[in-house]
Order: C-alpha cells, then structure tokens, then sequence
C-alpha cells in the first residue's frame, strides 16, 4: 500500500514521533512479536487536544511507514487522511491508558505466545530471572472481559495499571507503558523475554530457584544504572541501525 508522504505537512515533532512510532512497528515485526494485524502501539502527540497515532488497521506490521499511521482523537475520530480503519479494541485499551496517565507518551501491545501463555498461568510472573526483577519492580494485573471494544471496562483497566509500566492482560497479553517510543519498546523487549525465559524454566520439569524479594524492591537503581539513566534511549539508536540494515522504507 502506497501512501503520499506526510514529511513537511506535519509539524518536525509530529513527524519525527510517526518515525520513531513507524520504527517500533517494524521492530515488532522484526522480532516476531506481531499477531498478524491485531495488535497495537500508540503515541501521544505533544499538546493539550491528547490526539495520538496509531496503525490503520488491516496493514501487517512490517507495512507500516510514518506517513502511513492514523491521527485520532480520545472519541476515535480520525484526524488524517486513511483508507484503513481504527481497530475499535485497540482504540478503547489505548485511549483509556493515554486519558490517565500523561506520562504514556507510547503504550505498547502484543499477544505472542509466551506473553499469553504467561499471562494464563494463576502466578503470573515469577521472580525466576534478571529480567524479570525489572518486570516486577512495576507490575500489574487486569482480568480479562473478553475483547476489549467496550469503554465500560476503561476505569477497571485504569485502576488496575495505576501508576506501573507493566500490564499483563489476563488470557490476552502483554502492555508496556513510556514515556518516549523508546522506553515502552525496551521495556516490553525485557517483559516478553521474562516470559519466554519462565516457560523455558518450567518446561524443564524441576522446582525453580526464586529470586531474593529485597532484590526485586533494589532493581529500579539497577535499571538505571545498567541503561546510563537513559532508558530506552540508550539502545533506540542501535535498533534504528539494526532496522535501516534491514529495510529503510519504513520511513516514507
């Protein structure tokens, strides 16, 4: 699908968040965290309207360019030209989170098979890794209600993320909240690791050495020293260079 390019029609911050959103679509991709077309990730335009851009729905990740993605409004009105629609339940999980928390400039989410796997288990993530210990450190739970298109479950959702930056959805997946694309793309690369790390630990059939709980309560320092204090900004430009080797269109 050819789409006429938004460079110079946008504003220099719109358009460099449709890069770096366009970006983390094909690293989605890339890394094989994709469900065909249904899941999403949203960026919030800086301003007071709360408009953010998200994928039109029906393109495969790996189509996805910056002047390809949907401009909307918190009642889902389109605000750029699309031949796509807007996936309704990505447009309510999305929305509710951006409407409470303005520190989500990027919600991410995935259903791949260890995060729903993971997601379906009574424990949920277990303190069995590094990486889980950065999962932990921020860590909610929301029961699943079946596709998520109605806005009655938007404030059960709310308040059950709150204030973390990790949201497993009961029987559904996994959601990353940050501030930048950045820091919600690193942070659900560690969450789907943590989970695919559990399901191998367990399919080992042996009891599992757990973490020490005062670890876990220490790792937010931890994060922050392994990363600089930069976050997700610290390995962002080495995924841009991953992603140009592969396939630079992405940022028609």
């Amino acid at each position: 699908m050819n789409t006429p390019s938004l460079q110079g029609q946008v504003s220099p911050e719109e358009w460099q968040l449709r890069l770096d959103l366009a970006a983390a679509y094909r690293l989605v991709a890339l890394y094989g965290w994709s469900d065909l077309v249904f899941t999403h990730i949203s960026a919030r335009i800086p301003g007071p309207e709360h408009h953010f851009l998200i994928n039109p729905y029906g393109m495969m990740f790996d189509e996805i360019t910056a002047s390809s993605l949907v401009k909307v409004d918190q009642d889902c009105n389109k605000l750029s030209d699309s031949p796509c629609p807007v996936n309704p339940a990505g447009f309510t999980i999305h929305s509710a989170v951006h409407a409470v928390r303005e520190d989500a400039g990027c919600v991410l989410h995935t259903h791949t098979r260890a995060g729903v796997g993971v997601s379906a288990q009574r424990d949920g993530v277990l303190p069995i890794s590094q990486q889980s210990t950065f999962v932990l450190a921020s860590l909610a739970y929301h029961g699943y209600e079946g596709v998520a298109f109605r806005d009655e479950e938007k404030p059960r959702l709310q308040a059950d993320l709150g204030d973390k930056n990790f949201l497993m959805l009961r029987n559904h997946g996994l959601l990353t909240v940050g501030r930048t694309i950045a820091d919600a793309f690193l942070n659900m690369y560690i969450f789907e690791t943590t989970c695919q790390i559990q399901l191998a630990a367990q399919s080992g059939g042996v009891p599992l050495t757990e973490v020490n709980p005062q670890i876990v309560q220490g790792v937010a320092h931890a994060m922050k020293v392994q990363t600089g204090g930069m976050g997700g900004a610290f390995v962002w430009p080495a995924l841009i260079r991953k992603l140009d080797r592969t396939d630079g269109s992405w940022r028609s």
